[in-house]
């Protein structure tokens, strides 16, 4: 199982990247595991950091101490005392309020945090061989790390100083895979063969057809195989919108499921991502708009002069860079065949919003 493998990982010392689709898992998967940690493991402290909203390199570098400090000790008395315990260079201002679980805070002068940044990016192996522990720090949306201006820099001090460390056990992961590849597998950037790689797989459709008959049966409801398998196979055996949808129809569901539950379920879950999914047509162009809607219709070969005429494609230079900004959008992918969504309740509604296909076609 992943979460095994994960947790075997991080347990052991192994770095881990975990690169999926976005909405797959990856920060449910490794909550699971960071919570199974802390019951089992009493040397080792862990610390998870999401860094969606962190908007500057020096919000990061202040968040992690903060995180890291906090994690280190259950008493904010020893969160006081590690600005003189476990800083040489930097001088960090730190406070703590009423609630001190909520009300503590860590920043620095930006102009001495500009030139000795390497102690901060070391101070959990600092801390950990201080107290003879160990730390498992897990990045979630690492990747918008490089939308800061000198993440070049902060990208190689990063590495440098993480690749050494003894005590420290780094899991990052993040939603947009393309820029999580180029990172972490691409030969030419500093975290190369950091650790180990996970591409996370999606379940198998007998898997889920179990866990969701089972799920019904445990609260006294029941859904035949035939209807339990129709949410999987709905939704493409996507993990995140496998779940949503069986917890809507569950919902929805008195004694035994039936067409109108999973009818009802499917619009309830389209509906409440409706807004994303507009928002995503308006932030393309025209000409990957009509791109998509010839991946919509199972069309292969996107630069034969029919294809590109039928649905107003532009030349074949304009749709191999559509074709690769909606890749690196996680928007579509490339299968052998030729091109699919990656998100199946996207498609569902892109086809009923351009081409009035009601969602419930896809069950017959």
């Amino acid at each position: 199982m992943e979460s095994d493998k994960l947790k075997n990982n991080l347990v052991q010392g192994i770095n881990t990247t975990i690169i999926s689709p976005r909405r797959w898992g990856k920060s449910s998967l490794v909550e699971k595991v960071i919570s199974e940690i802390n019951i089992e493991k009493n040397d080792i402290k862990t610390v998870v950091i999401d860094l969606f909203s962190v908007s500057s390199e020096e919000e990061f570098l202040e968040t992690f101490t903060k995180e890291v400090i906090k994690a280190s000790s259950s008493q904010w008395q020893d969160w006081m005392k590690s600005g003189k315990i476990f800083f040489k260079q930097l001088i960090p201002k730190i406070s703590v309020g009423i609630d001190p679980s909520n009300d503590f805070s860590v920043s620095f002068d930006w102009n001495e945090l500009v030139k000795h940044k390497q102690e901060i990016l070391n101070l959990p192996e600092v801390i950990a061989r201080n107290k003879n522990i160990r730390f498992v720090i897990c990045l979630d949306e690492f990747q918008n790390l490089t939308d800061f201006p000198d993440f070049e820099n902060l990208e190689k001090k990063m590495r440098a100083i993480w690749q050494r460390q003894k005590s420290v056990t780094y899991c990052l992961y993040g939603s947009k895979r393309h820029m999580m590849t180029d990172i972490f597998n691409n030969s030419s950037k500093p975290f190369y063969r950091f650790g180990d790689i996970m591409l996370l797989q999606k379940i198998s459709e007998e898997k889920w057809i179990s866990f969701i008959q089972k799920s019904f049966e445990k609260s006294g409801k029941n859904i035949s195989k035939n209807w339990a398998s129709k949410i999987p196979q709905l939704m493409k055996n996507h993990s995140w919108y496998v779940q949503q949808m069986a917890h809507y129809t569950w919902q929805k569901t008195k004694s035994t499921v039936d067409e109108e539950q999973i009818s009802s379920a499917l619009e309830e879950l389209i509906n409440a991502n409706t807004p994303l999914y507009q928002n995503e047509i308006e932030n393309i162009s025209a000409t990957q708009l009509n791109l998509l809607k010839a991946v919509c219709k199972g069309e292969h070969q996107l630069t034969s002069s029919k294809v590109m005429q039928k649905y107003k494609l532009g030349t074949p230079r304009n749709v191999s860079k559509n074709k690769l900004i909606l890749i690196h959008k996680d928007i579509i992918q490339e299968i052998e065949s030729g091109y699919e969504f990656l998100d199946p309740s996207f498609e569902l509604w892109f086809n009923k919003t351009y081409f009035k296909i009601e969602y419930l076609d896809e069950l017959s």
